[in-house]
C-alpha cells in the first residue's frame, strides 16, 4: 500500500482512538492491513508532527498538531508555574471555565494553557485579568475546574 494511504489511515486512527504508544499505532495499522515496522511508524509520526497531549485525567496520547510543544509534562509544569502567584480564582459556567488573574497576567497564563494542549480545551480568550476557556463539554469542564483548582 502507498505511503499516502498509510498516512491518511494514521490520521484517522489518531482521530478515533487514544493511541498512547508507537506499538499501539503499529498494531492498529496492522489490523487495517498495513505491514509496517516500528521504524516506519516512527518516521510517519514525525512526518505528521504527532505530539503527545494530556487530557484532564492526566492520560497521554498522540494527537495531530503543529503548533504545540511535544512534551506534555513540560506544558503542564508551565501551567502550574503560571498559575502560582498569578491566578486569583477559577470558576465554571456550564462548559466555560473562567480564570481571574492579577492585572496583566491573563495572556501569559492563557499562552501556557494553549501550550499545554489540553484535549478538552477548545480555545482560550485572554483579556488583561480574565481568561475564558471554552471546554468541549460540561463534564470535561468539571474535570478541568478540579484540575486547575489544585494548582
Amino acid at each position: 500500500m502507498k505511503r499516502s494511504e498509510r498516512l491518511k489511515t494514521i490520521r484517522e486512527i489518531i482521530a478515533d482512538i487514544k493511541i498512547s504508544s508507537q506499538e499501539n499505532l503499529m498494531f492498529e495499522l496492522q489490523k487495517r492491513g498495513f505491514n509496517v515496522t516500528q521504524a516506519t511508524v516512527s518516521r510517519d509520526m514525525q512526518f505528521l508532527n504527532l505530539v503527545k497531549v494530556r487530557d484532564s485525567q492526566q492520560n497521554e496520547y498522540y494527537s495531530l498538531s503543529s503548533k504545540y510543544q511535544s512534551d506534555p509534562q513540560v506544558g503542564l509544569q508551565r501551567v502550574k508555574a503560571k498559575f502560582a502567584g498569578n491566578v486569583i480564582s477559577v470558576e465554571r459556567a456550564n462548559n466555560i471555565v473562567v480564570i481571574k488573574t492579577n492585572p496583566g497576567e491573563a495572556q501569559g497564563v492563557a499562552a501556557a494553557l494553549d501550550g499545554a494542549n489540553f484535549a478538552e480545551i477548545l480555545g482560550t480568550v485572554a483579556g488583561d485579568d480574565t481568561i475564558i476557556c471554552v471546554i468541549e463539554s460540561e463534564e470535561s469542564a468539571g474535570k478541568i475546574l478540579d484540575l486547575f483548582s489544585n494548582y
